[in-house]
């Protein structure tokens, strides 16, 4: 495990949980150090040990991956325990794609193959209920995300949806502390540029819930820099969490 951060207090670092090389904290690190919030950065794809208990930080993010988490992957167990560990504890934990779906699985939901693959960018609109108006207060009913996923998960029982999409309907619940999303807010551009080259090596076919990496990076900057706006209301509102 390496740290990040470069802490002025004294609280527990945040554990994050990277699955692969290419899909780290991206912009939410910036958002953290910003707010001088410690973090640790948990290598699962360089083999980093997996952590005994989620006490050990105040809370638990968990990024994307290329796995599926029904994979028979040894440290899947360990961070399902993890999560279930902190959400009976009162932590927070938030969750990117691989990560909402972890979430989803943990607490009882079920991840499986969406109907299409969806990749690239895409408007996701909020869910009619107090749960939406709370966690994404301050953003309109519907505004543009990445997308990067061919499973999806579902709503775990007690857990309140507030995002959907028209190519994948749950795109994120909340549940107490707990904030999970499919969707994708921590990109860069560079991780766009990354990940769109990755998309041109597969030969992707275009249809509406799948983009080309021309797509991909069609004015990626101003996207990129609307997306951080979103990222910078939704983290807000998940750190808020954090120090409650």
């Amino acid at each position: 495990m390496i740290n990040e951060s470069r802490p002025l207090h004294q609280m527990k670092p945040l554990a994050i949980f990277r699955h692969a090389p290419g899909e780290g904290p991206g912009y939410l690190a910036d958002v953290l150090k910003r707010r001088d919030l410690p973090y640790t950065l948990i290598r699962v794809d360089q083999g980093d040990a997996m952590p005994r208990t989620a006490r050990d930080y105040s809370g638990l993010i968990f990024m994307g991956g290329p796995m599926s988490v029904n994979d028979p992957l040894p440290w899947i167990p360990k961070a399902l325990a993890l999560i279930r560990e902190a959400q009976a504890g009162g932590q927070p934990v938030l969750g990117h794609c691989l990560g909402g779906q972890l979430i989803s699985k943990a607490l009882g939901g079920v991840v499986g193959p969406n109907p299409v693959m969806e990749i690239g960018w895409g408007l996701v609109e909020r869910v009619p209920g107090e749960a939406g108006r709370q966690w994404l207060a301050g953003l309109p009913e519907r505004f543009e995300v990445f997308h990067w996923h061919g499973e999806t998960f579902t709503i775990p029982q007690d857990a309140a949806p507030i995002l959907t999409g028209p190519f994948c309907r749950h795109q994120g619940f909340v549940i107490g502390r707990t904030l999970a999303l499919q969707c994708h807010i921590e990109m860069t551009t560079t991780m766009i540029d990354a990940w769109a080259g990755s998309a041109a090596g597969r030969r992707l076919v275009a249809s509406p819930s799948v983009q080309t990496a021309e797509v991909m990076r069609e004015d990626a900057a101003a996207k990129v820099a609307s997306l951080h706006k979103t990222a910078d209301t939704v983290y807000a509102r998940w750190l808020d969490a954090l120090c409650a």
